[in-house]
C-alpha cells in the first residue's frame, strides 16, 4: 500500500490548493470540510480551533482522509489522525501552513491535527509505488 509521494506529488501538495478533510460524525455520516494542509516529515498537518466539529470527531474516532483536487490531478491521503495541543507541534503546523498559504492570525485556541498516512491514492505520477 502506497504511503509516499513522488517528486511531482510533493510539488502538488506544496502548490497553493485547498483540500477536504473527511472525518466521521457522531451519526456515522461523513463530516467533510474545506481545509488548508501541509504534508511534511511524513505527517499531514491541519491547523484549526480547539473544540471544532472536526476536532471532536477525530478525538472520538481518528479515522480521517484529506483529499486535494486541482483540474485533472487528485490525491487522497487516508490514515489515523490525532489532535495536538503541544505548543511546539502547533507552531510547526502554523509554520508549514504559512509557507504554503499565508500567515494565519494569532489564535490562542489553535490546535494541530496530525494525520499519519496509511494509504495514499492519486493521479498517475503523484504516488510512489
Amino acid at each position: 500500500m502506497a504511503t509516499a509521494l513522488t517528486h511531482d506529488g510533493q510539488r502538488f501538495v506544496s502548490d497553493y490548493h485547498l483540500a477536504t478533510l473527511s472525518t466521521l460524525a457522531p451519526s456515522g455520516l461523513l463530516h467533510v470540510v474545506a481545509v488548508g494542509f501541509s504534508f511534511a516529515d511524513g505527517l499531514v498537518r491541519i491547523i484549526t480551533m480547539d473544540g471544532s466539529q472536526k476536532v471532536r470527531n477525530i478525538e472520538r474516532d481518528g479515522r480521517a482522509t484529506v483529499a486535494q483536487i486541482a483540474g485533472p490531478q487528485w490525491l487522497s491521503i487516508a490514515g489515523h489522525a490525532t489532535v495536538s495541543r503541544d505548543p511546539d507541534a502547533v507552531a510547526r503546523a502554523v509554520e508549514l501552513y504559512a509557507a504554503r498559504y499565508r500567515q494565519p492570525q494569532p489564535n490562542p485556541r489553535r490546535v494541530a491535527i496530525e494525520l499519519r498516512p496509511e494509504k495514499i491514492m492519486g493521479s498517475a505520477g503523484l504516488v510512489a509505488p
